[in-house]
């Protein structure tokens, strides 16, 4: 291997990553990133030359990567969401992406000047969004209700569609128009359709017999899910072009919600398989293009864009969602969010290269306006749909409230202080007595069990951050952790220290890797609060002043004060564990478990 392919192979993935872990940091759409990065790798230094280092491999290794991209995107649809937005998203993946259709093509048409064949098949080209880019959004945005499942299942379900209908306008184009065409029309729709839903349900029921009857072994269930993804694409492709982003979206779909075995570790290989061909894909697209030919200096490519943004979308939200139950601002912000991501990009790329084999004129428009609408498009949705979220009220931005696993009487107690400083809290619990005595003190509480499958899915946890797993088994907290790991990250998953000490790291301590970060000491297992607490000792909120500070406490209620948590002046909640101590200064509010003082003895501040 020369050293200019292995230098060409190392920028993408040392791009990609970086582009990535910079945009986790500064809180920014990571594909924006990703196409400067690509841009810079390409036709600003040359380090990069996709056509050069893969050749004739190119397109299908970008067809196969979207085709995994969009089997993860598929194993995030659960079906019970339907019932609540099912016809919306029926309304928006059908009259939405027509209306989109043929708004986009006249707009490119008229306003760009493209010849009808190519502006129809770029109009087919934009229809589609995709999970690229709406999943990280999403999970930035994090918004309230319906919303977010109702954008998710929409970007997933409009990438194979949208493909499929490029696919069929040219195969119309080369058929001679759309008289001749007709039938190819109707027949391509109904083969994509039949083949794509067949083989991908195929495809998810082997997986499921292979796993239920231990065919596979641990170590190679995650090889085997993405040869069977890779079989049903290429199988689905060969009876109708792109049928094949239909049958993995149907397999994703039909795997994530079938009940007779675990795909949790098949999950977490494609999430992280996902960000890395993401981030691939990005690179090397990006970098194919010639700056030169974005047309970022072309008025007419700004008005088209300006057009899709600010009269198309929020057109076609409001003809499809025209019947729905749906309030203003929740309509308002599903027409801000329409970033296009990568099967634009490979789809357009694909026909551009084929409609000019044909001879067909403006071909070579189609690449350059299609990245020029991504990178606007993700610039303007990825920088301003969180504000448009808190302005429009349907998210709230860094959620900062608390899923407690345990409602017993302390915790409660901890509860209902941090509503009164502002913080949503969610109380579940498999006593009936804890969960009665917490609704009763106007808290929001629930008879489940933290392990439940579906417990995220049935809770509203609008405003809810972090885990705080406070059970009497090690085990359950333990388990707990684990299980919301996906949902508030590892950072933000709590739970009690285990009986077994953890500084021993001996016999019977915990695996690191299976457990959530340890609240507020080492020594504060279940047992040690239990014990402090039938003492009565108590939790307790403490105003910090220059007075009587952090030291004054400590004074106050001696060596056995155990802070918990410390909210600050900018009203951001920070918590104690093991590994991490605040320094409270005056003006926060700590948040302890305390002795009791004899009134006499507490000072008038307090």
């Amino acid at each position: 291997m020369s050293e200019s392919m292995l230098l060409g192979l190392a920028s993408i993935v040392v791009l990609g990553i970086v582009a990535q872990w910079i945009a986790w940091r500064l809180h920014l759409p990571s594909i924006l990133l990703l196409l400067i990065g690509g841009f810079i790798a390409g036709p600003i230094t040359g380090i990069l030359r996709p056509d050069d280092l893969f050749g004739g491999l190119l397109f299908p290794l970008v067809s196969i990567s979207v085709a995994i991209i969009l089997f993860e995107g598929g194993l995030s649809l659960e079906l019970r969401e339907l019932r609540q937005v099912g016809k919306i998203v029926i309304s928006l993946t059908t009259t939405g992406i027509f209306v989109t259709w043929v708004l986009a093509s006249l707009a490119a048409h008229l306003v760009v000047g493209i010849q009808w064949v190519p502006a129809i098949l770029l109009g087919a080209i934009l229809v589609v969004s995709g999970p690229t880019v709406i999943i990280p959004l999403l999970r930035h945005i994090r918004p309230a209700g319906n919303i977010g499942s109702i954008i998710k299942w929409e970007g997933i379900i409009n990438d194979p569609i949208g493909a499929i209908l490029a696919v069929l306008v040219f195969e119309v184009t080369i058929a001679g128009g759309f008289q001749a065409g007709t039938s190819t029309v109707v027949f391509g729709v109904i083969k994509a359709i039949v083949a794509g839903s067949a083989i991908g349900f195929m495809g998810a029921v082997l997986m499921v017999l292979l796993l239920k009857r231990y065919f596979i072994p641990d170590f190679l269930q995650n090889p085997v899910s993405l040869m069977v993804v890779i079989m049903a694409y290429t199988a689905a492709n060969a009876l109708q072009h792109e049928a094949g982003l239909l049958a993995v979206t149907i397999m994703g779909i039909a795997l994530a919600n079938q009940k007779y075995v675990s795909i949790r570790h098949i999950v977490e290989f494609k999430e992280n398989l996902r960000v890395l061909l993401i981030s691939s894909l990005f690179i090397i697209l990006a970098a194919r293009l010639p700056l030169s030919e974005l047309g970022f200096d072309n008025i007419h490519y700004w008005i088209f864009v300006a057009i899709l943004i600010l009269v198309i979308r929020p057109a076609m939200v409001f003809v499809s969602t025209r019947k729905a139950e749906l309030k203003m601002q929740e309509k308002i912000f599903l027409s801000w969010v329409a970033p296009r991501g990568i099967v634009a990009a490979a789809v357009a790329s694909v026909f551009a290269i084929r409609l000019a084999e044909h001879g067909y004129p403006h071909c070579d428009i189609l690449a350059p306006l299609t990245f020029m609408v991504i990178i606007v498009t993700v610039a303007f949705y990825g920088l301003t749909a969180p504000y448009a979220a808190r302005q429009l009220k349907v998210a709230k931005p860094n959620p900062q409230g608390i899923l407690f696993a345990g409602a017993q009487p302390w915790i409660r107690d901890l509860a209902k202080i941090l509503n009164e400083e502002g913080f949503q809290t969610v109380l579940i619990d498999t006593n009936w007595g804890n969960i009665t005595a917490a609704r009763n003190a106007g808290l929001n509480a629930h008879y489940s069990n933290v392990l439940s499958e579906n417990l995220h899915t049935d809770l509203v946890l609008d405003g809810i951050g972090r885990l705080l797993a406070l059970t009497p088994n090690d085990e359950v907290n333990s388990l707990a952790a684990l299980h919301f790991q996906d949902i508030f990250g590892s950072s933000e998953v709590y739970q009690l220290s285990a009986r077994v000490s953890q500084a021993k790291k001996g016999k019977g301590a915990m695996p690191l890797h299976l457990h959530g970060r340890f609240l507020f000491s080492k020594e504060a297992t279940y047992d040690y609060l239990l014990k402090r607490l039938q003492s009565e000792a108590i939790v307790k909120k403490t105003r910090l002043t220059e007075e009587f500070d952090f030291s004054a406490v400590k004074r106050m209620y001696g060596a056995t004060v155990l802070p918990m948590m410390v909210i600050n002046k900018a009203g951001n909640l920070r918590i104690y564990t093991a590994d991490y101590e605040p320094s409270p200064e005056a003006g926060e509010t700590l948040i302890s478990i305390v002795d009791r003082v004899p009134d006499d003895k507490k000072p008038d501040r307090e």
